[in-house]
């Protein structure tokens, strides 16, 4: 008789759909915290405050790869499960905002990885160095009309930096895979 671990374990266990859960839940948490997150004054720039979550908004990229290599292209069903979260806990405000700038993401992905030859490495930091700009400036606008001083130069700057840090994440990961 087998043991459990001599055999494979069920396709149904939550292992082979963890990153996909942590997107789901992540989406929400981070257009929730922008109803709340106390915005932040670094010292010594004056009327640089910024909202401390937007510097975490890259790990919603990195985890969303991952999700994507768990379950393919049902991640655009993952994404719109989050944001009906986003919707029932902050509201159609802000879903549509964040729903707005995940569609403008996906599409420079889409248009990336689908019409260039790059290296997937290389692919990597170009969707992120358009779209991150673009998805963020999208989301803050909207996320302004929730509350005031979301659309900022600092909200912007360290969000597509957060978002950028995820990318070189992603990216050595692969490149890494890629020389091994």
């Amino acid at each position: 008789m087998s043991s459990y671990s001599d055999r494979e374990p069920p396709k149904t266990s939550l292992r082979y759909f963890k990153y996909t859960l942590v997107y789901i839940l992540l989406i929400p948490f981070i257009n929730w915290s922008f109803t709340w997150a106390p915005m932040v004054e670094l010292p010594g720039l004056v009327g640089w405050a910024f909202n401390p979550v937007t510097v975490v908004t890259g790990l919603v990229l990195v985890v969303r790869d991952f999700a994507q290599r768990e379950i393919g292209h049902e991640v655009l069903i993952a994404m719109f499960l989050a944001l009906f979260l986003t919707y029932v806990t902050s509201g159609a405000e802000l879903a549509l905002a964040s729903g707005a700038a995940f569609l403008i993401s996906e599409l420079i992905d889409y248009a990336m990885f689908t019409f260039t030859k790059y290296k997937l490495s290389t692919r990597v930091l170009l969707s992120s160095a358009i779209a991150a700009p673009i998805d963020t400036t999208a989301f803050l606008y909207g996320a302004s009309f929730i509350r005031d001083a979301q659309f900022t130069v600092p909200n912007v700057v360290m969000s597509v930096g957060g978002k950028m840090v995820g990318a070189v994440v992603i990216w050595w990961i692969i490149k890494q895979r890629i020389e091994r």
